[in-house]
């Protein structure tokens, strides 16, 4: 079966069949056989990948582990035992490469404000037509005061963060192409879309945010679960409120 990812990849990267080949050390009829469904070797797999700025998990589901079920019809990319474990690169790179939509939906977020580049990264996004929606958990809201109880952290710890939170990111209040909501919903998962990518970070009870585990998806266009979370916070996006007034 043809490998359409790797094509798609390479047409994004405006990267050539022999383009490919030269880099990876191969020739032409090689890459012609990738792209007809033969899986590289691994180390040609991890070369290809970096020259395309992809995943190779994407590009080649299962190489790297036992087959196991259709995990890969299902456009997950990659599973982290906790979100602490997802690579700074791959934030950055998706932060970067997101052109059309960047969503985050979150009571906190407050790994976000360790990123120094990151607002005037939005800004320059947003000015570029990329659409930015940013929903925050609401302050003193009883499902936020809820989720602090259950973390073991203090009744008002989560509200304290997500103060903080707000008052770093209204710097963006006023931008054109960027939004930010608060909402008062019992959040399940944090949700990070880019573009077809997405974080979903589920809650675990008794856990914080970096220690429950998370997901890469990738959507495939198929009946799969970036669309059932991209549903989800459509949903919780109709009822939040504006953050500054």
């Amino acid at each position: 079966m043809a490998n359409e990812r790797l094509r798609a990849a390479m047409d994004r990267a405006g990267v050539s069949v022999t383009e490919l080949a030269t880099y990876t050390e191969n020739d032409a009829k090689t890459v012609g056989r990738w792209l007809g469904g033969r899986v590289p070797h691994p180390r040609t797999r991890f070369k290809v990948a970096k020259r395309l700025r992809e995943d190779e998990e994407f590009l080649w589901p299962g190489a790297n582990r036992p087959a196991s079920g259709d995990s890969d019809a299902a456009g997950i990319v990659q599973f982290y035992a906790n979100r602490g474990l997802i690579p700074p690169t791959l934030w950055d790179r998706l932060f970067e490469q997101a052109t059309v939509e960047i969503g985050i939906l979150v009571y906190v977020g407050m790994f976000l404000t360790e990123k120094p580049k990151l607002l005037p990264q939005l800004r320059a996004k947003a000015q570029a037509g990329t659409r930015i929606r940013l929903i925050f958990g609401e302050v003193g809201c009883p499902a936020v005061i809820q989720r602090s109880t259950d973390e073991n952290i203090g009744r008002n710890t989560i509200s304290a963060k997500i103060e903080h939170a707000l008052s770093y990111f209204k710097l963006l209040d006023g931008q054109p192409g960027v939004e930010i909501r608060t909402h008062d919903t019992v959040l399940y998962n944090s949700i990070y879309i880019f573009d077809r990518d997405m974080i979903v970070n589920p809650h675990v009870y008794g856990k914080t945010a970096p220690h429950a585990p998370a997901l890469h998806l990738r959507r495939t266009g198929l009946d799969d679960p970036f669309d059932t979370y991209a549903s989800s916070f459509e949903h919780v996006w109709q009822t939040a409120k504006p953050a500054f007034t």
